[in-house]
């Protein structure tokens, strides 16, 4: 006897069953790819593909200060399979890539990456996230690409704590690159500002104050474990402490309304032209509406930023498997994501690789 779909089987269940999920994908009276929707019903259309594991700053947070050891060249995804995985995903209802490193505008054909992924019918937006040192110059060529986003990271505005925070010169191009995107007419510009008690947790306001007069939209980030960042609880700044911060100065600060997977919580000071927003993912996750699924340079598929499984589609697509093998590849691991992270306490124990080989 052939598979038996039962008429009450949901679509997590769909997804479990490899010879149904062909026939899943084409019945259009389904909104989604069962092979991108997990057991807990979570629908991942947000891919974040890392283009390279090496960057141009060393980033405390990011980065052990020994630096990292690199994969080989031959073992990271070639442009060509960074397409053709893209495709695919996007086929599946992928409808945001965001590309991040290590520091994706060093790859000297992200050019022709954007511009090819612009072509790909369904993908509505491509982001970058960037240490913006190579911003200002690029951007114009970014633009005219098909760039549709920007995430700037910069955790400091006085110049000689940025450079003992990233172990590099740079401030002001960082900067001129986000003076250059607000020139260009994207809005919001997002700058990531990772808070860390003890270095810069006194700067909360001024990030603040930087959203006054211009369309930017600072991102509060609590500082998370990976390996080699040396975090510990005290370093960690709640996003509830960061906030209770902010109405000191400003009272009238007002929550307003984000997307169901947005990351952020987002507020506004009323009047300022910007506003800003809080990754909370130690204190107050957002699991469970997690939409996002990463890609590592060298060819990994993690289904959690924090999660330490990993599959790698690198080896899949290099010893010939077809779409279909690949989609149950990607599908099973899908659907082994868990309901959330482990928590603060334990993923501060937990093996996951440094951040910089994550791609954020």
């Amino acid at each position: 006897m052939g598979n038996v779909t039962r008429p009450n089987m949901n679509i997590a269940e769909l997804a479990s069953s490899p010879s149904t999920r062909s026939r899943v994908l084409k019945d259009d009276t389904l909104p989604f790819s069962a092979f991108l929707t997990d057991s807990f019903g979570r629908r991942h259309s947000y891919l974040r593909i890392s283009l390279t594991e090496k960057c141009n700053l060393r980033c405390q947070y990011c980065m052990p200060e020994e630096g990292v050891k690199l994969t080989p060249r031959a073992q990271l995804l070639t442009t060509a399979e960074v397409l053709r995985l893209a495709r695919l995903f996007v086929h599946e209802g992928v409808d945001k890539i965001r590309l991040t490193g290590g520091e994706p505008l060093i790859r000297p054909d992200v050019l022709d990456i954007i511009a090819e992924l612009r072509k790909l019918e369904g993908l509505k937006t491509i982001a970058v996230t960037t240490n913006g040192m190579n911003l200002a110059r690029l951007l114009p060529k970014l633009k005219d690409s098909g760039l549709d986003l920007l995430n700037i990271s910069l955790d400091t505005l006085i110049p000689a704590k940025f450079e003992f925070i990233v172990r590099r010169k740079g401030f002001h191009k960082v900067m001129e690159g986000i003076d250059k995107a607000l020139e260009m007419g994207y809005n919001p510009v997002k700058v990531n500002c990772v808070v860390m008690r003890g270095l810069n947790e006194d700067e909360i306001l001024d990030f603040v104050a930087l959203t006054e007069k211009k369309p930017i939209e600072v991102r509060f980030i609590e500082y998370m474990p990976f390996d080699g960042n040396k975090w510990n609880f005290k370093k960690m700044v709640s996003y509830q402490e960061m906030l209770d911060c902010i109405k000191q100065q400003w009272p009238a600060l007002e929550m307003v309304p984000t997307g169901h997977a947005d990351t952020a919580k987002g507020y506004k000071v009323p009047g300022f032209a910007g506003k800003v927003g809080f990754i909370s993912s130690m204190s107050d996750h957002f699991c469970g509406s997690c939409n996002r699924l990463r890609l590592t340079a060298d060819g990994n598929l993690k289904v959690c930023l924090f999660g330490n499984s990993e599959v790698s589609l690198r080896d899949e697509l290099r010893s010939g498997a077809t779409e279909t093998q690949l989609l149950d590849i990607i599908g099973a691991a899908v659907g082994r994501k868990k309901k959330q992270h482990a928590g603060m306490l334990n993923l501060s124990k937990m093996k996951n690789r440094p951040m910089i080989l994550i791609g954020g």
